[in-house]
């Protein structure tokens, strides 16, 4: 079946993708990057960038969307994500459910994760680790990769006890600083990269910077007097979270550990004198 074709509508007032970094879905979380700064940049694609961040609307909350949504969460026109949308499907980066008018993730995207994740080696070592930690902990242990103000989950692992609506898995994200394991990565950052990182959070993320801001420093303290970055409470009531930074070899990648667990779950004292050291333990051990 022929995806659905362009929209012919002439477009009215159309809005430059340098005016539309700072328009925010009206769900959700995504905001389309300021390109402005990329205007006099003659080797930056903006046709590719709308594109691929077109396709970075999609969540595991929002996993239809429609033109206007789209156009909602990026700010771009809709004929212009007309345009992109009938492209994308033609190569197979969305699917269009032509019974909702809407699209979602295509299966094309899945194949060209798969070159990264197999290249990534410590996944395959950490993996055994991970499960037994996991178990141990009765929660989950992620490895996490940057992935712009946000940190995305590369490999997991569960243990059984972890309820149906608390999975952990593979391309979920974490924000950087209102995570335990967004701030681990922060604390093994060079303090140029780390203010970096920070100011694009307070410029791009208001609400997430005026939530979670006040925290890092607390984080950063807990890296350098535990081992291991804690978080109770902060995003949801029943999750506790530790989490380290994780570097293989000299000058190589920057990644982090988590541990994740349900509050009900932990005894008094077990996730900072237990489940803290462990998760601390288990990535020393795998730096060599």
């Amino acid at each position: 079946m022929r995806p659905p074709a362009p929209s012919r509508a002439r477009p009215t007032a159309r809005k430059s993708i340098q005016g539309a970094g700072a328009v925010r879905a009206k769900r959700g979380s995504h905001t389309l990057p300021s390109f402005s700064e990329k205007a006099g940049d003659r080797q930056f694609a903006t046709t590719l960038a709308r594109g691929l961040e077109v396709l970075r609307c999609f969540t595991a909350d929002d996993p239809l969307l429609g033109n206007k949504d789209l156009a909602e969460r990026t700010g771009l026109p809709k004929a212009t994500i007309s345009r992109l949308a009938y492209t994308l499907t033609s190569l197979g980066y969305l699917r269009a459910d032509y019974r909702l008018g809407k699209y979602q993730l295509g299966p094309a995207l899945i194949s060209m994760t798969y070159p990264l994740l197999a290249n990534i080696a410590v996944r395959q070592i950490a993996r055994s680790a991970m499960k037994n930690l996991a178990d141990h902990a009765r929660g989950s242990v992620s490895l996490g990769m940057r992935d712009r103000t946000s940190i995305v989950y590369v490999e997991t692992s569960r243990s059984s006890a972890i309820v149906a609506h608390h999975m952990s898995d593979i391309g979920q994200t974490q924000p950087m600083i209102g995570s335990a394991i967004g701030r681990a990565y922060l604390s093994a950052c060079p303090p140029s990269e780390r203010e970096a990182i920070l100011n694009e959070i307070k410029v791009k993320r208001p609400a997430e910077w005026k939530r979670f801001g006040p925290r890092v420093t607390e984080g950063l303290a807990d890296y350098q007097r535990l081992g291991f970055c804690m978080m109770r409470n902060e995003r949801r009531p029943d999750i506790h979270a530790v989490a380290v930074p994780f570097r293989r070899g000299p000058g190589g990648d920057i990644y982090a550990f988590n541990c994740v667990v349900h509050s009900y779950l932990l005894k008094p004292g077990e996730l900072e004198n237990d489940i803290g050291p462990r998760l601390a333990a288990m990535a020393k051990s795998l730096e060599v």
